[in-house]
C-alpha cells in the first residue's frame, strides 16, 4: 500500500478561496516574523526537527506546516486527528508510512488537530516518534498545547502560531477581494473582519459566501448574527458588573432561534482565549456542563441555561 501523499499544485480556479490564496511559498506568509526565520533556516537545509505548532483556529499553523513540506524534498502524509484520533491510526498508517521505503531523503509528516488523539494514540505516537527519527520528521499542529503529553512535546520545537494584527487581515482580505474583481466598502470589510477575527479562514470563507454578482452582499441575518457574537464577547470582556452585563446579554438574545445559542456556545468557546487568558480551562469546563444542561431542557428554556453559563463565565473572571 503506497503512504505516499503527493503534492498537487493548487489550481487558479480553485473554487475556494481559502485554498485559492494558501499562501505556497514562506515570502507570501503573514505574521509571525521570528518563526518564518527559524523555518527559512529549515528550508535552506532542507531538514527539519520534529515541530510543534500551537495557537487559536485559522491563524496559520496548517497553512505553515504544508508550506514547509511543499518546500523541503521529502514523501509527505497527511493526516486529520479530530477524524482519524485513535491508536489504529498510529499503528496502521503513521508506522507503515514511517517505516517503509521512500522515495526521497526525508519523510514528513503532517499530523493536524493532533490535541485531538487519544491518550492512547499519544502515547503510541511517542513511541514511533523515537523510532523512526532518522529518516521521518513529524509537524504536529494544535490549538490547545496543554492537551498533548510532555513526552511528545519534550521532542518538538515547538512554535506558538500567534494571530497577525486586524490591519493586515484586513489588507489581505482586500487583496483577495480584489484579485476576484468583487467590489467592496470599508464599512464591509470592518464588520467581517471584526465578527471573525483572529480566524483567517472564517473571515475569507465569509467573504466568498457573500460576494455576489460582483460585489460583498452582507445578508442580513447573517450580519445580525455575527455582529450578535461578537457584542457577547465584547461585553464580557469589559465586564465590570456581572449581574448588569447578563441582563445586556439576556436583551441582546431575547428574539434569537433557541437553537442559535449552539453557535454562540461554538462562538464563546472559539474566542476563549480573548476574554479568559490564564483561566480557558475554566471557562471551557463551564461551557461543556451548560451545553449538557441546555441539552436536556425544553428550547424555550434554553436562555436560561445560556443566560446561566454566562453568569458563571463572569464569577471566574473577576
Amino acid at each position: 500500500m503506497d503512504f505516499v501523499v503527493e503534492e498537487q499544485q493548487i489550481k487558479s480556479d480553485n473554487s475556494l478561496w481559502v485554498e485559492r490564496y494558501r499562501p505556497q511559498i514562506l515570502g507570501d506568509y503573514i505574521g509571525n516574523e521570528t518563526v518564518k526565520e527559524t523555518c527559512q533556516s529549515y528550508l535552506k537545509k532542507q531538514d527539519i526537527p520534529h515541530l510543534l505548532f500551537y495557537g487559536p483556529a485559522g491563524t496559520g499553523k496548517t497553512t505553515l506546516a504544508k508550506l514547509l513540506a511543499r518546500n523541503i524534498k521529502c514523501d509527505v502524509m497527511y493526516i486529520n486527528a479530530s477524524a482519524e484520533r485513535g491508536i489504529d491510526t498510529i499503528r496502521d498508517k503513521i508506522r507503515n508510512f514511517s517505516s517503509s521505503a521512500g522515495f526521497k531523503p526525508l519523510k514528513i509528516l503532517i499530523l493536524d488537530e493532533c490535541d485531538q488523539l487519544t491518550a492512547d494514540a499519544q502515547g503510541a505516537l511517542r513511541s514511533t516518534m523515537e523510532t523512526y527519527s532518522a529518516h521521518t520528521r513529524l509537524i504536529l499542529t494544535c490549538n490547545y498545547r496543554e492537551r498533548i503529553i510532555d513526552p511528545i512535546v519534550s521532542r518538538c520545537q515547538c512554535f506558538e502560531i500567534k494571530p497577525i494584527s486586524k490591519k493586515d487581515v484586513a489588507l489581505r482580505l482586500v487583496s483577495i477581494l480584489q484579485s476576484e474583481n468583487v467590489s467592496f466598502t470599508q464599512e464591509d470589510i470592518v464588520f467581517i473582519i471584526n465578527a471573525y477575527y483572529p480566524d483567517i479562514r472564517k473571515v475569507i470563507n465569509f467573504a466568498q459566501q457573500s460576494a455576489l454578482d460582483g460585489a460583498i452582499k452582507i445578508c442580513k441575518e447573517n450580519a445580525v448574527e455575527a455582529d450578535l457574537l461578537s457584542k457577547i464577547v465584547d461585553l464580557i470582556k469589559t465586564s465590570t458588573n456581572s449581574k448588569e452585563t447578563v441582563n445586556q446579554i439576556r436583551v441582546l438574545i431575547t428574539d434569537v432561534d433557541p437553537n442559535f445559542l449552539d453557535e454562540v456556545y461554538q462562538y464563546l468557546y472559539t474566542k476563549v482565549e480573548s476574554y479568559a487568558k490564564g483561566k480557558e480551562a475554566l471557562v471551557i469546563i463551564e461551557i461543556a456542563e451548560e451545553l449538557k444542561s441546555s441539552a436536556l431542557v425544553i428550547p424555550k428554556a434554553r436562555e436560561i441555561t445560556f443566560l446561566s453559563c454566562i453568569y458563571k463565565i463572569l464569577k471566574h473572571l473577576k
